[in-house]
């Protein structure tokens, strides 16, 4: 089996030399580096990648760590991540933390102790104690569409309280008073920002919010369902409603059509993010549509930018907040009965 040494002894160099080469190329000279590496290819020989990274600290392995890896959104944001850090010598390895804090830590630390090069976080974690055990890895960290308040960590996402502006200004303009909002665990940064755009658009136009038509699907198109035949059922129920992802649209247009209500004719509805297989599912909902693919690329660039500083600390935090585009489909129309309100 060939060694070190026999490529060493095939380029004229030390042993030592060699190492430097496979490990830190940047530290050896061109042209002795070229006659190593060719040495190495003439004799088969390739680099062990595990010594290498106990050499040089750290692996070449990027972890992603999402709340829901069945997401639209983080299919499309893992494809992009992918390809950009493959074109950087990097790989990807991606585990769903099921939105729960604790699991996510226990993870972070599972990806710590393996000397993982750089961490894409979609935090679902919150208040101060939180944030400082965020801020203590040492591996660099990016947070992606969710953020942590109290660390100060590198950010990519989209404005989710101008969405859900958009979206409400777009009810209201229609004539819509009573809009219900579907919303997430108001405990995540986006399903908060997207609450305040709603509540924005309801205080700039001067009505009263009723805060019944708030509720919580949990960014899951089962509890969206569930709470959809809830405000459906009620005497003074909603004329449209704002689904603030596109799975908890899917799960609120399955309960609307169940119940026998036509969209738009009977009650609107719009959503964040599009829709998977949107052309065939009718109506066409209206959405605020991310761009998911910016997001990723940026989010990457950013972590690798930060690992190859050699640091997490030497680059101050920074963030990026792309904004989002209405698309208006067929699912929201001016109200078209007049819906009776209770005391």
């Amino acid at each position: 089996m060939t060694t070190i040494k026999d490529v060493a002894q095939a380029a004229g160099v030390s042993t030592s030399t060699v190492s430097l080469t496979f490990a830190s190329p940047d530290r050896v000279s061109p042209g002795t580096a070229e006659r190593i590496w060719k040495a190495a290819d003439a004799l088969g020989y390739r680099p062990n990648p595990l010594a290498q990274n106990l050499k040089r600290g750290r692996s070449r392995m990027i972890g992603v760590l999402v709340g829901d890896i069945s997401s639209p959104f983080f299919g499309r944001f893992l494809k992009v991540v992918e390809k950009r850090v493959w074109e950087r010598d990097y790989l990807m390895i991606v585990a769903d933390t099921d939105g729960d804090p604790t699991r996510e830590l226990d993870l972070l630390e599972q990806f710590d102790s393996q000397r993982i090069a750089g961490i894409l976080l979609s935090p679902h974690g919150g208040g101060v104690e939180y944030g400082q055990r965020l801020g203590s890895f040492q591996t660099p960290i990016v947070t992606v569409d969710h953020r942590s308040r109290e660390a100060a960590l590198d950010y990519v996402g989209s404005d989710s309280r101008m969405a859900a502006r958009m979206l409400t200004d777009h009810m209201i303009n229609m004539g819509h008073r009573r809009i219900a909002q579907i919303t997430g665990p108001i405990q995540l940064y986006t399903a908060s920002e997207r609450l305040q755009g709603y509540l924005e658009a309801y205080h700039a136009a001067g009505m009263q919010v009723d805060d019944s038509l708030i509720v919580d699907g949990r960014y899951q198109d089962t509890e969206s369902y569930a709470q959809t035949m809830r405000l459906m059922t009620r005497p003074d129920r909603p004329t449209a409603v704002l689904a603030a992802s596109n799975m908890m649209a899917l799960g609120a247009l399955q309960a609307i059509q169940e119940l026998g209500y036509s969209c738009p004719r009977d009650v609107s509805l719009a959503t964040i993010d599009d829709i998977p297989w949107s052309s065939v599912i009718k109506p066409r909902l209206t959405t605020v549509l991310q761009d998911i693919e910016t997001i990723a690329k940026i989010s990457a660039d950013y972590l690798l930018d930060r690992i190859e500083t050699l640091g997490p600390k030497r680059i101050p935090a920074r963030e990026t907040i792309l904004m989002p585009r209405l698309s208006l489909g067929t699912s929201t129309t001016p109200p078209q009965i007049e819906v009776v309100q209770t005391e």
